[in-house]
């Protein structure tokens, strides 16, 4: 009788035991998606906060662009400006912090030519790529646009990249995306989006813009010290003055040029920082109390062949990883 006693004891421990390792589980499961749910909330709130900060990027650049030249704020704030200034939007719960970026002060590659070639040399050895290298590496992204199968002098065509393991050949047009620079011979992913040094020539680059030439009005400081001619200082020289009023040509600024004013002038377009009809716009959401965020970057065209000064068209949409900034 005892001996019954014990076993169905024994049952009836094993039995608890059993019921206590499946209740855990059902517990660590629940709390398990129960977190993953808030996660997927919070990274879908910050989303739509970053796609919210890139519509209002949007409405900055229509209201700028109808009221240039004016003095004006909206909701109390000026007019923004288009050379990657941040900007802080409260909206609900959390905030958003956009960029707007005239794309007609970035070098354009496929306006790129064998005479405004020099830019973007000036630009990689600024990025700390030897002369020698950046010499092949613009003829390189020459010969990759163009349409035939010559070589330039440092060039390479298909034949070239046919021989390699993983082989592919030759664009032989326009650059679709700036990320096909990686096929290139000699870029690389830190030159293209450099390192904990460099910056990378990624974000001075553009597929839009006037070709052979940069808009002094909208172009960041690494752009405007590629152009040749320029002298150590006049970069940042030609920043604070486009900052009090907006360089209308290259009279404006010969004093701070000096002698290599002309020579400047062959690559320096004077149009309106926000007149390009194409900018990229960056939003990165903030949820209220957290410094991670959610980035959106865009390109957005305004205008164009049978459209409106107001109508646009996004023309590249990408949501990067998350970032820590």
């Amino acid at each position: 009788m005892r001996r019954r006693r014990g076993i169905a004891l024994l049952i009836v421990l094993w039995v608890l035991t059993i019921l206590m390792a499946t209740v855990f589980s059902f517990a660590v499961m629940t709390r398990a998606e129960t977190w993953g749910t808030l996660v997927f909330k919070e990274d879908a709130e910050k989303r739509y906060l970053a796609e919210a900060g890139i519509e209002r990027g949007v409405m900055e650049i229509l209201y700028a662009s109808a009221n240039r030249n004016r003095t004006v704020t909206l909701e109390g704030m000026n007019v923004w400006r288009s050379d990657g200034t941040p900007y802080t939007v409260e909206m609900g719960s959390g905030t958003c912090e956009v960029r707007l970026v005239d794309e007609a002060g970035k070098i354009s590659l496929n306006g790129l030519t064998d005479a405004s070639g020099i830019v973007l040399k000036n630009l990689l050895v600024l990025q700390g790529v030897g002369p020698d290298a950046a010499d092949e590496i613009v003829d390189a992204v020459l010969d990759w646009k163009d349409a035939d199968d010559l070589h330039r002098l440092h060039g390479v065509e298909s034949d070239y990249y046919l021989s390699l393991p993983k082989a592919y050949r030759a664009g032989n047009a326009d650059f679709k995306t700036l990320e096909e620079l990686i096929l290139v011979k000699g870029i690389s992913p830190e030159i293209l989006y450099g390192t904990e040094k460099t910056a990378g020539i990624f974000s001075f680059l553009t597929l839009y813009g006037k070709a052979g030439r940069v808009n002094i009005n909208a172009a960041p400081r690494e752009v405007l010290a590629a152009l040749p001619g320029m002298e150590p200082g006049m970069a940042d020289r030609i920043v604070e003055i486009r900052a009090q009023a907006e360089i209308r040509n290259i009279d404006d600024i010969r004093d701070v040029l000096g002698a290599g004013y002309a020579r400047i002038a062959a690559y320096a377009d004077f149009g309106s920082a926000g007149t390009s009809g194409t900018f990229s716009v960056e939003s990165t959401g903030y949820r209220e109390g957290r410094k991670q965020g959610y980035t959106v970057a865009a390109t957005v065209a305004f205008g164009g062949p049978n459209r409106r000064p107001h109508e646009h068209r996004y023309v590249h949409y990408k949501s990067p990883a998350e970032i820590q900034p």
